[in-house]
């Protein structure tokens, strides 16, 4: 992936930055779930600026998710002193997860949100976010039918951010995450 960045393009992104930390404003406070992927990442990164304690990242442990990746998410999180909370999720418990078909996604998705909706009732966010963007709404993604099931918020959606101009805010911000690769769970 290029480090060059188009100038013409930033305008468009930094527009795109202040709609984004108003929205996170207007929130008020959130649980972002977070995996360490440029999208979440990204977002728990533009929360905590905006939100500061208001917010917390939250990373699912399971046997899904690899230890290198999940020591990725930890370390980035650490280096921005973003607010981390790591929390267990059992979708290898469930018998639609392990069936292993199209709709895996949006079983995991569930468990994730519900396991998310627990720790909320405890702490009291006012909304949970994920980090879906415009690109993915192109994609079969069975778990934003889960986000929409329990009533998560896509912020980086809300304002039309697409990963192209997350990728290029991110480098930016000299965010390391900039350029990681998507990965699917499994």
């Amino acid at each position: 992936m290029s480090a060059q960045v188009n100038p013409l393009s930033l305008d468009r992104v930094h527009q795109k930055q202040l709609l984004l930390q108003q929205r996170l404003q207007d929130l008020g406070s959130v649980l972002v779930a977070y995996s360490g992927g440029v999208d979440s990442a990204f977002l728990a990164w533009m929360a905590h600026k905006v939100l500061g304690e208001k917010m917390l990242a939250v990373l699912a442990d399971s046997s899904s998710l690899a230890r290198s990746q999940m020591r990725d998410a930890v370390s980035f999180a650490q280096e921005h002193g973003i607010p981390l909370e790591i929390i267990h999720t059992g979708e290898m418990e469930h018998p639609d997860y392990v069936r292993n078909d199209a709709t895996r996604c949006f079983h995991c998705k569930d468990e994730l949100f519900r396991a998310m909706e627990d720790k909320n009732r405890i702490l009291g966010f006012g909304y949970i976010a994920y980090g879906m963007n415009v690109d993915d709404r192109g994609d079969f993604r069975p778990g934003q039918r889960a986000a929409a099931l329990h009533g998560v918020v896509a912020p980086l959606l809300d304002v039309a951010f697409g990963k192209q101009d997350i990728r290029e805010l991110a480098h930016e911000l000299g965010l390391r995450v900039w350029d990681k690769p998507a990965s699917a769970c499994l």
